[in-house]
């Protein structure tokens, strides 16, 4: 068994190969894209009610929707389960 400094290094080495868009050996998962104006607008809801209900910041939202930045990690998976089943997240959410 390697070493936890072995260990950490090899990830290390990986997550710099992989962002530089080298083949590495390690399973990476990265989501698709959404649009999350079209996601809003699918659920007939004003910025402000979208932001409030999933606890988004609407400065947040709006950079969002102009393309100024794009959501990551656990927002894009909840607007991905948002997209695919908004009745469900909304029941969630109370």
């Amino acid at each position: 068994m390697a070493s936890a400094f072995e260990s950490i290094a090899q990830g290390l080495q990986e997550a710099i190969d992989l962002n530089k868009g080298q083949p590495v050996a390690a399973k990476t998962h990265r989501p698709t894209e959404v649009d999350v104006a079209e996601i809003r607008q699918n659920l007939g809801m004003t910025q402000i009610e979208f932001a409030s209900k999933f606890c988004i910041s609407v400065s947040t939202l709006r950079h969002w929707e102009r393309g100024d930045r794009t959501p990551h990690g656990p927002a894009l998976a909840l607007l991905h389960v948002v997209a695919k089943e908004p009745k469900a997240v909304l029941r969630a959410l109370g």
